[in-house]
């Protein structure tokens, strides 16, 4: 009886791993190639399938193998899932109060159009978001072919979008903050 009892509970992982597996394979949430995030934070591209767990290959080149029964409980982000595999940018702008607005809208679709990553369709627009406190609060949204390019793109993206408006005389403020220094009366 105590023989029995140990190993069921040695097995009931194991099962947990199996039935899990199963159904993941038959409900398909995600497939070979896909970018998934987990409700823990790890994202990484699906790079194995098994009946006892998945495996997950971070952009760290770390793979990260997760026990099924864990899948198939987690909230899983799939990335590359939808009726296409395009992954929607957002890239985050301020300029300085003053600024002319629509220049700024021109000059940040024009980098958008000049960076051979971006997708033609949909095609790339700009969001006037909010009055910041220091800040009109821009969004250039743009979309690039799969999950794993976002970071290259955004960085490529940021890097021609300070280039331009620099050349452009596009101030990009910063916080400020202004301290008066009160004198007090000498004391007596």
């Amino acid at each position: 009886g105590i023989l029995g009892l140990a190993v069921s509970f040695a097995a009931k992982d194991t099962l947990a791993n199996l039935f899990s597996g199963v159904f993941i394979m038959a409900d398909a949430p995600y497939k070979l190639g896909d970018f998934i995030v987990l409700d823990s934070g790890e994202r990484g591209e699906v790079t194995h399938i098994g009946i006892r767990s998945t495996r997950l290959l971070t952009r760290d080149d770390v793979e990260i193998t997760v026990p099924n029964s864990i899948m198939g409980n987690a909230k899983i982000t799939n990335e590359a899932g939808g009726p296409h595999e395009s992954y929607r940018i957002r890239i985050k702008v301020g300029v300085a109060y003053g600024s002319d607005i629509d220049k700024v809208h021109a000059v940040l679709l024009d980098v958008a159009h000049q960076q051979a990553n971006v997708c033609k369709a949909p095609a790339p627009r700009v969001r006037f978001r909010a009055f910041g406190d220091s800040s009109l609060d821009h969004e250039l949204l743009c979309w690039v072919e799969r999950p794993v390019m976002r970071g290259k793109v955004s960085h490529l993206l940021n890097s021609d979008i300070y280039k331009r408006f620099l050349a452009e005389g596009i101030e990009i403020p910063f916080p400020q903050r202004d301290i008066y220094v009160k004198t007090l009366p000498a004391s007596g």
